[in-house]
């Protein structure tokens, strides 16, 4: 008889930690799998068509005590096995409401000590606290991230690991065909939020009016309209795209994919990006360093002379854009495949089902 896990998220927009549950889940047809949601937007559409998918109605931090007995219900009658939480509010939800005989998992996609979310000090009270009262197994999407995680909230470990993120290199299997053009044209992907710091790339732009270069910006969010504004006001090389559905046909047209995010996790449209083999140009931060190391190119977190001046010395080199095309694919297809995810994934479900105890270092990815 399959065992049934119960995957636990905020909602089911289109974000990295989002698209990995939903792939994830339809590669899991050894268990019965239930998708929880605190809020009802989803963005999934057909994908996840057929997928016993709840919805805890959680409007506010205020209803985590009511939202955690509706989980306790579903857990009930679904006779869980396991349950997996991923992000903030989802796990605190699933530490207070899923009984103590009942294994609980946590995914933790983000280098918390640099997270927007977690600047509020009650945030790291919060997750301090609850992991206190219901020690999760932690799996982190990267070392650091999971280094940090502990040296954060200030706590011991108890079960932890590190699973790296993963990119479907079914779906994104190489570069597209490049449109012939003059313009050196690059793209970035992410949801127009405070955490990916696009502000910052029309600040660049701003420099940029002399130069052939272009930018797309794909993705939407709540900072859109200021986006606009500002792209309109200084008439800036500098489109919006919004958010498409074949952006693997979109990415590979490009010359070069750049990202200014402040901190990430483990950014799954890098990871699209590297598997496709574009070159890229990243902040220096922690996590993009882990997960591209050699194979991008970087510039120094908030310093926009700096962003010009990797940028043009990349523009001008066409050969080192061809050295990193080729090793940014060479280490997606080594190191973050869905199958390799799926491999560390279904031993650490295993090794919960079978209440095995893996040592604390243990890593899935190397």
């Amino acid at each position: 008889m399959k065992k049934t896990i119960l995957h636990i998220i905020d909602n089911l927009g289109r974000g990295g930690a989002e698209t990995m549950l939903v792939t994830v889940v339809k590669q899991l047809p050894e268990y019965n799998n239930i998708i929880v949601t605190l809020s009802s937007e989803n963005e999934f559409g057909k994908e996840v068509e057929g997928q016993d998918v709840f919805c805890l109605n959680m409007h506010s931090p205020l209803q985590v005590p009511f939202a955690a007995i509706r989980l306790r219900k579903i857990i009930k009658e679904n006779n869980v096995s396991i349950v997996h939480s991923h992000l903030f509010w989802s796990t605190i939800v699933a530490r207070l409401g899923v009984p103590k005989n009942t294994p609980l998992i946590t995914t933790i996609h983000a280098f918390v000590a640099s997270s927007i979310e977690y600047k509020p000090w009650h945030m790291k009270l919060i997750e301090k606290y609850t992991y206190k009262i219901r020690k999760s197994k932690i799996v982190a999407v990267a070392k650091g991230a999971l280094e940090e995680y502990f040296s954060f909230i200030n706590v011991t470990p108890h079960n932890a690991c590190h699973l790296y993120t993963f990119v479907d290199t079914s779906v994104f299997k190489g570069a597209s065909e490049k449109t012939s053009s003059e313009t050196f044209r690059l793209v970035t992907v992410g949801n127009l939020k405070e955490q990916k710091d696009h502000r910052f790339l029309l600040e660049a732009f701003k420099e940029l009016k002399d130069e052939n270069i272009h930018l797309d910006i794909y993705g939407k969010g709540p900072l859109q309209g200021e986006l606009q504004q500002t792209i309109d006001q200084h008439q800036l090389n500098v489109t919006l795209k919004g958010q498409v559905t074949d952006i693997q046909e979109q990415i590979g047209r490009y010359d070069l994919f750049v990202m200014s995010s402040l901190y990430e996790g483990f950014a799954l449209s890098v990871l699209e990006a590297m598997a496709l083999g574009m070159p890229t140009l990243l902040t220096d931060i922690a996590s993009f360093k882990e997960q591209c190391d050699d194979t991008a190119a970087y510039y120094k977190l908030g310093s926009k002379n700096d962003f010009v001046i990797q940028l043009l010395a990349l523009k001008n080199n066409r050969q080192q854009l061809a050295f990193l095309s080729r090793n940014c694919r060479k280490r997606a297809l080594e190191n973050y495949t869905l199958q390799k995810h799926l491999q560390g994934l279904k031993t650490i479900y295993s090794d919960t089902l079978t209440e095995r105890q893996p040592a604390l270092a243990l890593s899935f990815a190397k």
